[in-house]
């Protein structure tokens, strides 16, 4: 929480000039039942029309100066509210983009996605209505408990009794449900993971017919969280009919006790209403006050969510005194766990010239874009080395490291803007490279035969295009920041094999210094590769070039048997 509320440090000013204003409007407020009380027992008796009339302009013009003021700090509490939680959201999202991706596992994308935007409203809320509420209400309260203890100590008794009581039962009722605030953004937070899910494989649940199954699983999600808000409604829903209790309770009191003492001459009639009309002041402000602590439990709870993500450590250190590596690209005996528990890589082995061509082959769940992630650092080997460009891949900066990447991953995204966007991917390249690389990805022709050209709009997920359109597309990002290392993960599965073989071509012929890193199930695209990982259940079996494995083994030769006619062109 001390985290969060330091997003306010910066407009300490203007909430301190809030907080004046509001402190202003209070005092209006408080004064105008003072002035009512000397109208009714000083000046109507005497009979001065003119001062009754003077002290009802005063009165009018408190009212208008209460109204103008609390209009104002409410502007203000307002702007001040959104500006931090623009700040607080930025931070967020920044924060996010630098956690690792283990951390990321941990967290969940969906919980991520639930405190960037469910979270950060609460807590824009809960800003909002302390600045409004949070000074107005219990100077109100307090102010008109002191103003009566002037007038009539019995009667404020009265009403400090009965505030008291209502802020016991507050207090206790907030204190009993923020928990359930924290269970509930919980829960929503699976609801935002299954709408995530419907909305990405939307094609695979209608060709399956699946909606019905998909509508029982969000229908269970959505109850779940349902019942987890009607629970901490329901805990905070006893504050309001409690506190209206209490204090229609202690109005009664205040009326019989202030019939007694009027009636014994003990008080005039006119602080009867200055005592009611500070009752409802009191009344007003506690209920006010009930509200606000309803913003702050759930507040809160999604401050505590926030700051779990902002107070993460970084837990990928740059590494001193990195080793230096006579080969441009390599591993030595590196293991990698996603679980910690059974090693999904082990002891894998290999290295390569600048220039040349790494081909990783085996079937699904064997390693291979978990040897990939951990070239490009997204995590962490548990042991073992891995070097890029000749250096230590975990004692170079990750701007630096990642720069020199260009990669297509199995699941890759299209931007929702025109195909140069998505070519340059926000990185303001020249027109001449993004069509120079898609000239090399083979899908400069498909480009030109559309009416925009470059500046062709791409559906949302690409939905405007084929799977090979995409690819090529996704292949043209990787190539157009001309980088050192070039990761194809499997980015020839949409592309049929004489496409598949002039995109490799023209890679080779475009980008002779790039290290090329293919992940393919076609031996056809690996068999000009200078070496050839073969994975099997996390660990490298067999490497070499082609015509080593095809005589060496036997799982490859199948393939390259099956494929292409016992492994020959």
């Amino acid at each position: 929480m001390h985290t969060v509320l330091g997003y306010l440090r910066p407009y300490r000013f203007r909430v301190a000039v809030g907080v004046t204003i509001k402190f202003s409007a209070a005092v209006f407020e408080l004064a105008l039942p003072l002035l009512l009380a000397h109208v009714l027992d000083d000046l109507v008796p005497l009979g001065d029309v003119s001062a009754i009339w003077r002290t009802g302009v005063i009165m009018l013009l408190l009212a208008f100066g209460a109204a103008a003021a609390n209009i104002t700090a409410n502007r203000m509490a307002a702007w001040v509210s959104m500006r931090m939680t623009e700040t607080l959201r930025n931070d967020l999202y920044r924060q996010v983009e630098r956690l690792s991706c283990a951390q990321l596992d941990r967290f969940t994308i969906s919980s991520l996605v639930s405190r960037l935007t469910n979270d950060t409203y609460h807590v824009h809320q809960m800003f909002d209505k302390v600045q409004r509420g949070g000074i107005r209400a219990p100077m109100l309260v307090l102010g008109g408990l002191v103003l009566t203890f002037f007038q009539d100590p019995v009667l404020a008794l009265v009403q400090l009794l009965v505030c008291s009581a209502t802020f016991v039962t507050i207090w206790l009722v907030t204190k009993k449900s923020i928990p359930f605030y924290a269970k509930a953004q919980t829960a929503v937070d699976t609801v935002v993971r299954i709408i995530r899910e419907n909305a990405s494989g939307v094609r695979c649940i209608k060709a399956l017919a699946c909606q019905g199954q998909e509508r029982e699983r969000f229908a269970s999600a959505n109850e779940t969280a349902r019942d987890a808000e009607i629970t901490a409604g329901v805990s905070m829903a006893a504050a309001n009919p409690m506190t209206n209790f209490l204090l229609n309770l202690g109005l009664v009191c205040v009326v019989l006790v202030g019939a007694v003492r009027v009636d014994q001459g003990a008080m005039k009639s006119g602080s009867i209403v200055a005592f009611l009309s500070y009752f409802t002041l009191i009344q007003t402000a506690t209920l006010g006050m009930a509200k606000i602590f309803v913003k702050i439990s759930k507040g809160a709870a999604s401050a505590r969510r926030i700051e779990e993500v902002l107070l993460a450590p970084q837990e990928q250190q740059i590494r001193e005194n990195g080793r230096e590596f006579s080969t441009d690209l390599g591993m030595e005996q590196a293991s990698f766990s996603y679980l910690g528990v059974e090693n999904d890589l082990r002891d894998a082995s290999f290295s390569l010239e600048r220039g040349q061509t790494l081909g990783i082959l085996g079937p699904t769940g064997s390693g291979k874009t978990t040897l990939v992630s951990l070239l490009l650092r997204l995590y962490d080997a548990d042991d073992g080395v891995i070097w890029v460009s000749g250096r230590d891949a975990a004692a170079q900066p990750m701007q630096e490291l990642r720069n020199r990447f260009g990669v297509v991953f199995q699941s890759d995204m299209l931007l929702t803007e025109s195909i140069y966007e998505n070519i340059s991917f926000l990185r303001d390249l020249p027109e001449e490279d993004v069509i120079a690389a898609a000239k090399t990805a083979q899908v400069w022709d498909f480009i030109t035969s559309l009416p925009q050209g470059l500046q062709t709009r791409v559906d949302i997920r690409g939905a405007n295009l084929s799977g090979g359109q995409r690819q090529r597309l996704l292949i043209a990002r990787a190539l157009a920041a001309k980088p050192d290392i070039l990761v194809l993960d499997s980015a020839d599965s949409a592309l049929d094999y004489r496409t598949a073989a002039q995109l490799y071509a023209a890679i080779r012929r475009d980008c002779p210094g790039t290290t090329l890193v293919i992940i393919s199930e076609r031996v056809a695209s690996l068999r000009e590769a200078d070496r050839i990982l073969v994975l099997e259940d996390g660990r490298i079996t067999h490497q070499g070039c082609h015509d080593q494995l095809v005589e060496h083994c036997g799982r490859y030769r199948r393939m390259a048997q099956l494929q292409m006619g016992g492994g020959q062109a």
